[in-house]
C-alpha cells in the first residue's frame, strides 16, 4: 500500500473524538488499526522509548542497534515502519539517519482512547 493512501495518526484528532464518545468511521478505523499494528511489536515500542529517552530526543540508527540487540537491517526496518506510520521523523546526515518522535503522534493515539 502506498504511503500516500495512509491517514497519518496525528490527523485523527482533527477528524475523530475519543472512541468512547463517537462512532469511528470505517476509513478512520482502518487507519488507526494500521498505526496500532505498527506499535504492536516489542522491538518498535523499545525503539520509541529509546529515541524519546536519548539525548535531545533524537537518535541515530547507529546508536540503536547494539542496545536493542538486533542487526542494523532489522532495526532499520522497524524504524521505517514507525516512520511510515507517522510516529517518527527521519533526517539524514551524511550516511546516517537520525530519528525523533513526531510531535503529537503518541498523544493522538492515547487521546483517541480517552473517556
Amino acid at each position: 500500500m502506498a504511503i500516500t493512501e495512509l491517514l497519518p495518526l496525528r490527523d485523527l484528532q482533527a477528524c475523530c473524538g475519543p472512541i468512547t464518545r463517537d462512532v469511528i468511521s470505517d476509513e478512520n478505523a482502518a487507519s488507526l488499526a494500521r498505526g496500532l499494528k505498527a506499535l504492536a511489536d516489542p522491538a518498535r515500542l523499545r525503539l520509541l522509548s529509546m529515541i524519546a529517552a536519548h539525548e535531545d530526543g533524537e537518535a541515530c540508527v547507529c546508536d540503536l542497534t547494539e542496545p536493542l540487540g538486533l542487526s542494523q537491517p532489522t532495526v532499520s526496518h522497524h524504524l521505517r515502519v514507525l516512520t511510515e506510520a507517522g510516529f517518527l521523523n527521519r533526517t539524514k546526515r551524511g550516511t546516517w539517519a537520525y530519528f525523533r518522535i513526531a510531535p503529537g503522534s503518541l498523544a493522538t493515539v492515547t487521546s483517541f482512547f480517552a473517556t
